[in-house]
């Protein structure tokens, strides 16, 4: 019988470094370490085209300009598909201009 190792994987907490990662978005495949130097606000949101997660989309479109002052970034996170993203993206931008 063959033995299984089992990797514990622990969140980081407040404080702590994130591990490093690569993800796809809708501005391609970037990486944790591309955001090095800055502080980075890492959101998610359970899933495109909802009311709260829109209207917390469009509170973080609004104050982007004056993150990116303070050499804050932003990135959001979720399960749908970088298509939905997309069509998401280009629904707040028609009905809310951000």
């Amino acid at each position: 019988m063959e033995q299984q190792t089992t990797e514990r994987v622990r969140l980081p907490r407040i404080g702590e470094a994130a591990p490093p990662f690569e993800a796809e978005t809708t501005f391609g495949t970037i990486r944790l370490e591309d955001f090095r130097g800055s502080w980075l606000i890492l959101f998610s949101h359970p899933a495109d085209f909802t009311p709260v997660c829109t209207t917390e989309f469009v509170a973080f479109a609004e104050i982007h300009d004056d993150l990116r002052k303070l050499g804050v970034e932003l990135m959001g996170l979720s399960i749908d598909s970088t298509y939905a993203h997309i069509a998401w993206v280009r629904n707040i931008e028609e009905k809310f201009g951000v």
